[in-house]
């Protein structure tokens, strides 16, 4: 069994910073690409930052410059550093990563409970 725990959320003014951090534990033969989403209120899931085993990244237009990934294979956690936070970013983030349990099964996706994070002064 594969669980993903998530913190490091909370209330934040704009312009200030947040750290997440999320912790794939259980039965992993290895990990390929992890990730952090975001759900606001009334709107779909979207794909804020991702970060593939060989450490390429992709980002989200609206947080290029202001966001960071990065992921520490030795203990299969990924962070996402939030930097200059606008009240847009307000959300629900949800850690995602693709894991093989087994070396001849398929990796599949996993999810995080998710971690509120609110910009508002």
């Amino acid at each position: 069994q594969v669980q993903l725990v998530e913190s490091g959320g909370g209330l934040v003014q704009p312009g200030g910073s947040l750290r997440l951090s999320c912790t794939a534990s259980g039965s992993i033969f290895s990990i390929d690409a992890m990730g952090w989403y975001r759900q606001a209120p009334g709107k779909q899931r979207e794909l804020v930052a991702l970060i593939h085993n060989g450490g390429s990244t992709n980002y989200a237009d609206s947080v290029k410059d202001r966001f960071t990934i990065s992921r520490d294979n030795a203990k299969n956690t990924v962070y996402l550093q939030m930097n200059s936070l606008k009240p847009e970013d307000t959300a629900v983030y949800y850690c995602n990563a693709l894991i093989k349990v087994y070396y001849s099964t398929p990796y599949r996706d996993y999810w995080g409970q998710g971690a509120q994070v609110t910009v508002s002064s």
